[in-house]
C-alpha cells in the first residue's frame, strides 16, 4: 500500500527531534548547530535565518554525503544539524534523511522558516 506525502511527514515527525523557535534560536546563540535551510532558491531570497547554509532539499543527500563529489562543508555526521524549510514538511523529511544517513544528531525547526518569521526573530 502507497502512502501519501502527508503520511511521509507524519512519519518522519515522528522519528526525528523536533524543535521549537526558541529551541532553535536557543542553539543558534550557543553556536553548536549548523541551520540548513532546504527551500528553494527563489524562497531564499525572500529571506533567511542567519547564518543559516542553504542547500535545497533535491541536493541535501548528495551535499550530506562526506565521500560525495558534491559534499558541502559544513555538513558533517558528527555535527549537530538543525534543518528547516518554509512550514516544516520538508524539513522533517530531510532529518528523517540525514538519520538513515548516519547522522545522529539531527532535527528540524518544526513549522520552519514561517514560524520563525511570525515569533519576530531576526531575519536575514
Amino acid at each position: 500500500m502507497s502512502k501519501s506525502a502527508a503520511e511521509m511527514v507524519t512519519d518522519a515527525k515522528g522519528r526525528v527531534e523536533n524543535l521549537t523557535v526558541e529551541e532553535v534560536a536557543a542553539e543558534l546563540s550557543a553556536g553548536d548547530a549548523v541551520v540548513v535551510d532546504v527551500r528553494e532558491a527563489e524562497e531564499v531570497s525572500a529571506g533567511k535565518i542567519p547564518g543559516s547554509v542553504h542547500i535545497p532539499r533535491g541536493m541535501l543527500e548528495f551535499r550530506a554525503d562526506p565521500t560525495s563529489a558534491y559534499h558541502q562543508d559544513p555538513l558533517d555526521p558528527s555535527r549537530r544539524v538543525i534543518l528547516h524549510c518554509a512550514g516544516g514538511g520538508r524539513s522533517a523529511l530531510a532529518a528523517a534523511a540525514l538519520q538513515d544517513m548516519g547522522y545522529e544528531n539531527v532535527a528540524h525547526l518544526d513549522g520552519g522558516f514561517n514560524a520563525w518569521k511570525d515569533a519576530g526573530q531576526p531575519v536575514e
